[in-house]
C-alpha cells in the first residue's frame, strides 16, 4: 500500500480555522513538519482542502 508524506509548506497565519484544524489533523504542527499518512480517501479529502498549504510525496513500501 501507498504511504503519503506530507510537508506543511505555508504559514497557517491568518488562515480559516477550519483549514487550521484540517492541518492540525494531518499531523502537522510548526513550518516545514513532515509526517507519513497511508493513502486513502480521508487523507486525500484533507489534502485537498489545504493543497495550498502542504506539499505531497507518494512513498512505495
Amino acid at each position: 500500500m501507498a504511504k503519503l508524506k506530507i510537508t506543511l509548506t505555508r504559514s497557517l497565519i491568518g488562515r480559516q480555522k477550519d483549514q487550521r484544524a484540517t492541518v492540525q489533523a494531518l499531523g502537522l504542527g510548526k513550518m516545514h513538519s513532515s509526517v507519513i499518512q497511508d493513502d486513502n480517501p480521508v487523507i486525500k479529502g484533507m489534502i485537498h482542502k489545504v493543497t495550498h498549504l502542504v506539499t505531497v510525496e507518494e512513498i512505495q513500501d
